[in-house]
């Protein structure tokens, strides 16, 4: 498992680095995006790859990218939708407004007590 300073890194941290990686490739940042992937292969920050006996092997961003064609450069804007779910759950203060970087009822990583997940 990759780790860093603050220890091992979750599965979920290495798929949201490889997102943003595929997302920054597309669009105007693409040069951050090389020194992104760049990074994520040196320090072994993207989802290994299983065998078939369940051996843990490293991958290239490339790799990822082959392996997982459904993943498209804007997969991670499809992220937006669980606003939706969430507003059904958990309704915002004010309806339509919901934000990744707020605080309380008004963003997208409230909970039902009001803190963040």
């Amino acid at each position: 498992m990759a780790s860093s300073t603050r220890g091992p890194v979750r599965l979920m941290e290495l798929e949201l680095y490889f997102l943003i990686a595929r997302y920054l490739s597309a669009g105007l940042c693409w040069r951050a995006a090389q020194v992104l992937v760049h990074e994520l292969e040196q320090y072994q920050l993207l989802p290994k790859r299983l065998d078939w006996e369940g051996n843990a092997h490293n991958t290239s961003y490339e790799e990822l990218v082959s392996s997982n064609k459904h993943v498209a450069p804007d997969h991670l804007l499809y992220c937006r939708r669980i606003g939706a779910m969430l507003d059904k759950e958990i309704p915002p203060s004010i309806s339509r407004v919901t934000s990744l970087l707020t605080a309380g009822r008004q963003s997208l990583l409230r909970t039902a007590k009001g803190t963040l997940i």
